[in-house]
């Protein structure tokens, strides 16, 4: 068994609470009727979120829009207003909203701290999905109070069909799962180059940039600031550019803190909070950019929930969407 972790209450209560990505509003009950075990998070996220790449035959044109919802409020406005009711009543294709790992995530963050439970979302690569190729995912880690521990784990998996415990995901072998920290430190360490980590084979956003990527956003998530995994912000690289002396240095600084944090250093974790709000660089600010796996881009607005779009060709489309 892992050795319990030494993390204040207050390091830990913290994510009882919503964040303002998890809060449901109007919507709680919804969040209050789901059961909080594996299978029932399970159940209830894989019946209400289709994923937009994995899903067979694809997603229809509304749900290829849903994939740009932030905000767990907004997901849920949309399966009410295309069937009203429980999360886990059967719905057809058309009542489900699109999104990916990181919306089945954070919709069972929501709903376990909708019961007062400690949760949070960890971005890195899941050896699990193909051999020999490490997929950028988005996992859940919940406390557990008796054994005084994250216990991570991944609400897209149906236990039937893996020979590990997906409540407990195995870590520090190929088929489990690696934070971006990890991934990271094991590049920096010449363990690792990095082009079997990444969106898929073939895709070109994989390497050691795209991992970069992770990292930051990985500390956005552990802050409680859940954004998609297609906005960009502040010290982040672009997809296969060269990393330059300030960016490795600024995040193996965060890879270096991450994994003492996750391993129960209290300091680090204390470092973290701080290069959080005094780093400018590595939290997003009022707006982030958009580039959207539905081909278009915008600039969003995160005060006003509002996104500016345009086009592939840079044409800026006619209504503003909100996430």
């Amino acid at each position: 068994m892992t050795e319990p972790q030494t993390l204040s209450p207050t390091a830990v209560d913290r994510y009882r609470a919503h964040s303002d990505l998890t809060d449901p509003g109007r919507h709680a009950a919804l969040l209050r009727d789901v059961g909080t075990d594996t299978a029932s998070l399970h159940r209830t996220v894989s019946n209400v979120i289709d994923h937009y790449r994995a899903t067979p035959g694809g997603v229809g044109p509304a749900q290829m829009e849903d994939v740009d919802r932030r905000w767990i409020g907004s997901i849920l406005d949309a399966l009410a207003e295309r069937r009203p009711g429980a999360l886990d009543e059967p719905r057809e294709a058309a009542d489900r909203v699109g999104g990916c790992c990181r919306d089945h995530s954070l919709l069972t963050v929501a709903i376990l701290r909708e019961h007062g439970i400690a949760a949070r979302t960890r971005l890195g690569f899941a050896g699990y999905f193909a051999p020999d190729y490490a997929h950028d995912h988005v996992v859940v880690e919940r406390w557990d109070e008796e054994e005084a521990r994250w216990r991570r784990f991944d609400p897209e998996l149906d236990q039937a069909g893996f020979d590990f415990a997906v409540d407990d995901l195995p870590s520090g072998e190929p088929r489990g799962f690696r934070t971006a920290a990890e991934a990271w430190q094991d590049y920096r360490a010449d363990r690792a180059d990095l082009t079997d980590h990444g969106v898929g084979p073939g895709s070109g956003l994989a390497g050691p940039s795209f991992v970069q990527r992770y990292v930051l956003a990985d500390l956005a998530h552990r802050q409680r600031c859940e954004l998609l995994l297609w906005d960009e912000w502040g010290a982040m690289a672009s997809p296969g550019a060269e990393l330059d002396p300030e960016r490795l240095a600024l995040t193996d600084r965060i890879a270096d803190l991450t994994l003492r944090a996750d391993a129960g250093d209290a300091d680090a974790e204390a470092d973290l909070d701080r290069l959080w709000a005094d780093e400018p660089r590595v939290r997003p600010g009022r707006f982030v950019e958009t580039y959207s796996p539905g081909g278009r881009v915008g600039r969003t607005d995160l005060e006003r929930r509002i996104t500016d779009w345009s086009d592939a060709e840079g044409v800026r489309l006619a209504v503003p969407a909100g996430g």
